[in-house]
């Protein structure tokens, strides 16, 4: 037996102590002998001579059982085995019905032409010899051999190498989920609009991601029992995942996408990126399917459309899509890169800016600016500051306000500056400048003048007074003798001092109304001071809030009206009322406000020092 081939009576082993190379040639040496191996079990075989197949037994010897018995390979059947085809990796044999030819025996007997029988073990032996080695498709071959008709088979096929698992990135945060159960309220009840937990915010130091190194696959072989290389995994560039506050962290369970920072979670959806900001990125719009509203903490930039009904209320809003919801904002501000249709933008401190067409909504900002890049049309408007390029059939309120077109609109601000205006079918144009309203100041003075008129009589009665009590002899004398004695102008003797008393009581009534009546005098005169000081600033506020107010209107086409608005402090600089607030006192009568123009052409050039001058333009 050649070396690792072991025959006892109870079958051929394989001593699998020995290295697969040995054991190979082994068998080699036996097929190229002339034996055949009975009872062959070829899985078994398979298994020993190149790990691939079922298990093998158990065996404390670490002897494979391959086969029954070992026997010669007749040469006469050599001849029964035609050649094998063998190409891209599939070993083809006709199996066809075969007949031994007629011969004579040794005693004279003659044998006819007859049908030989095939051996699946013979076939095994023949086959080794034709180099096809491995992958032998026992069933398909035991199936072919007993087909009483021919048949061409795929007797062996190679062992293609298992596919590799290639590198992987994989999530293992938990807080990367999103909840979009209903938002439970404080009181319990729940808001069916809202989301849980639409858009993560991790902690510092979490774990994100994890990338898992690939796995080669299996080696394969062909029907020579030649290796076939394992197929080698693809690689994934974990750095591109990495973005803006996140590391990528060796450890030593691992390569882990770490964040660096606190912050909310964005991901790139083509890059798959991964990035913490204080800024809150959605791509998928608001909407009842996808957001519901919107209660955020932080900066919010979204790339989808916000949809009707839909409330998004945070700081430093940017909506690159079309918004026909609500936009709420605490403060930075709001940017709306497409159009805004039959929703609000209200911002409590900050600017607002549509870089495309406002219809029919209302935009509102307490602090700031509202820019409109495009045209505004049924808006309502309110700002301190308001930047139009195309206004028809709007509401606008403002402290300033600068349009290129303006038709059909009721415009208000203290610095109006219009370069084109005109009607639009039944919606007529007008220009109010805001003046302050001084009537209250008016009232204020006309009190004044009276508080010193009354005061200038109360003292000219007190003067009177004094002078006429000063004019008695018996106290022109004692005030005399009262004040030579403290200029050290005269000295009395002990016996004139009784004299100075009996003197200074009978005159100590006059002498005390006279104090009274210089005290009197002091706080009336004080009281005029202040009330003309009052009456000049109330002047200086008159005249300073008349020249803060001006309106040009470059160019009049078609039936305009230009007036003044007199309003109140707080009034003219309330830019969060409601916008029916607003419709009522622009399109509303207005029996306070003085004419400035009138007419359907021509220009407007107009300032609050000509108040008292109407009808210039």
């Amino acid at each position: 037996m050649p070396p690792g081939v072991v025959q006892r009576a109870d079958g051929v082993f394989l001593d699998v102590r020995l290295p697969a190379p040995e054991l190979t040639n082994a068998i080699d040496a036996l097929f190229r002998s002339g034996h055949v191996l009975r009872g062959l079990d070829y899985p078994a075989l398979a298994r020993a001579l190149y790990g691939v197949g079922p298990e093998l037994a158990p065996n404390a010897g670490l002897l494979a059982r391959v086969a029954e018995r070992l026997e010669p390979f007749p040469p006469e059947r050599h001849s029964l085995y035609r050649n094998v085809k063998i190409r891209d990796g599939e070993a083809e044999y006709f199996f066809e019905p075969i007949y031994l030819p007629a011969e004579e025996l040794e005693d004279g007997t003659l044998l006819p032409e007859r049908l030989a029988q095939l051996d699946f073990d013979e076939f095994v032996a023949d086959m080794w010899l034709k180099n096809v080695r491995f992958g032998i498709q026992v069933a398909a071959v035991r199936a072919a051999l007993a087909a009483p008709k021919g048949e061409r088979v795929a007797a062996a096929l190679d062992l293609e190498p298992t596919p590799a698992q290639d590198a992987q990135v994989v999530e293992v945060a938990p807080e990367l989920h999103r909840s979009d159960a209903p938002r439970q309220r404080a009181d319990g009840t729940v808001d069916l609009t809202s989301f849980q937990n639409r858009f993560p915010q991790i902690k510092q130091g979490v774990r994100l991601l994890q990338k898992l190194p690939g796995v080669p696959g299996e080696p394969g072989r062909n029907i020579a029992g030649l290796p076939l290389a394992a197929l080698a995994p693809k690689d994934v560039d974990f750095q591109r995942f990495a973005g803006e506050g996140t590391v990528i962290a060796r450890e030593h369970d691992g390569e882990f996408l770490v964040a660096a920072r606190e912050g909310f979670l964005n991901v790139d959806p083509k890059s798959g990126q991964v990035a913490l900001s204080d800024k809150i990125i959605s791509r998928e719009g608001v909407s009842g399917r996808t957001t519901g509203n919107l209660e955020l903490m932080g900066a919010f930039e979204e790339f989808g459309d916000v949809q009707e009904l839909r409330d998004v209320n945070g700081s430093d809003i940017t909506v690159h899509g079309d918004v026909f919801g609500n936009i709420h904002s605490s403060g930075g501000t709001i940017i709306l890169g497409r159009n805004l249709v039959g929703g609000k933008a209200v911002n409590a401190k900050g600017d607002i800016q549509v870089d495309g067409v406002a219809s029919g909504s209302t935009i509102q900002t307490a602090s700031g600016t509202v820019t409109i890049k495009g045209r505004a049309e049924s808006c309502v408007i309110s700002a301190p500051k308001v930047v139009i390029a195309e206004a028809s059939n709007c509401e606008i309120f403002a402290d300033e306000v600068q349009i290129e077109l303006a038709i059909g609109c009721a415009v208000a601000g203290r610095s109006v500056l219009v370069e084109s205006a005109g009607p639009r079918k039944s919606s007529e144009m007008f220009v109010y400048v805001v003046v302050q309203d001084v009537a209250g100041h008016d009232a204020e003075l006309e009190a004044l003048q009276k508080q010193v008129a009354v005061h200038e009589a109360e003292i000219a009665a007190w003067r009177a007074e004094h002078d006429r009590l000063n004019a008695l002899a018996e106290v022109r004398s004692y005030l005399t003798l009262a004040e030579k004695l403290r200029k050290g102008e005269i000295h009395l003797t002990p016996a004139q001092v009784p004299h100075l008393k009996k003197v200074a009581a009978a005159v100590a009534p006059q002498i005390k109304a006279i104090g009274q009546l210089v005290q009197s005098i002091k706080v009336g005169e004080e009281a005029i001071g202040g009330a003309r000081k009052r009456r000049d600033e109330l002047e200086e506020l008159k005249r300073g809030a008349a020249a803060r107010s001006s309106v040009r209107v470059s160019m009049v086409d078609g039936e305009v009206l230009v007036r003044t608005l007199p309003l109140a402090e707080n009034v003219a600089a309330n830019f969060m009322a409601q916008p029916k607030d607003y419709k009522t006192m622009l399109r509303g009568p207005r029996l306070d406000s003085v004419a400035i123009f009138a007419g359907s052409s021509g220009s407007v050039n107009w300032h609050g020092a000509s108040l008292a001058e109407p009808g210039a333009g």
